[in-house]
């Protein structure tokens, strides 16, 4: 029997007992007090019992509830600190992506203007060659007139040949 049942029990039995007059006391009967108090006794103990119980099912049942919130506190912060170093070396890739792309675009303008220089240089000094050589030619072709014209007889030496030089 459930101890607030019996505890009701025992207020009628108070309420249904005889007051002795002049005095707060009352006259109870007291088989059914001492049977009452006996099923207190009973009951107590299984009261307790089921109190305890359900004390001890709520510890287990917030234990489990910590437990797991502390997995899952753990592996939203291991999600978080994976997610943390993905974002740390996606961006440690582009920033070295950045400097490599850099680092070619200088070593291309670099090679560029080497390039450049290169090409500079050799149309220089095959400008320079080809213009000894037509010096070369030249001289060559007035050495050959003048010396067809002193054959012929017709021009001294140092004539016309020598203004053509100097055009």
């Amino acid at each position: 029997m459930d101890i607030l049942q019996l505890i009701d029990r025992l207020e009628e039995l108070f309420n249904e007992s005889k007051a002795i007059p002049l005095t707060h006391n009352v006259m109870v009967d007291e088989d059914k007090m001492l049977e009452l108090i006996d099923q207190m006794r009973i009951a107590i103990p299984e009261e307790v019992k089921k109190a305890q119980q359900v004390v001890a099912q709520r510890d287990r049942v917030m234990a489990q509830a910590q437990e797991e919130a502390n997995r899952t506190l753990a592996l939203a912060r291991e999600k978080a600190d994976q997610m943390a170093q993905k974002d740390n070396v996606a961006m440690e890739a582009q920033r070295r992506a950045e400097q490599i792309l850099s680092q070619a675009r200088a070593e291309a303008e670099a090679t560029r203007i080497d390039a450049d220089n290169y090409v500079i240089d050799s149309l220089t000094h095959l400008q320079d060659e080809l213009e000894r050589i037509t010096n070369q030619v030249r001289n060559g072709i007035h050495t050959i007139e003048e010396e067809q014209m002193r054959k012929a007889g017709s021009v001294p030496p140092g004539g016309p040949a020598l203004k053509e030089t100097a055009e």
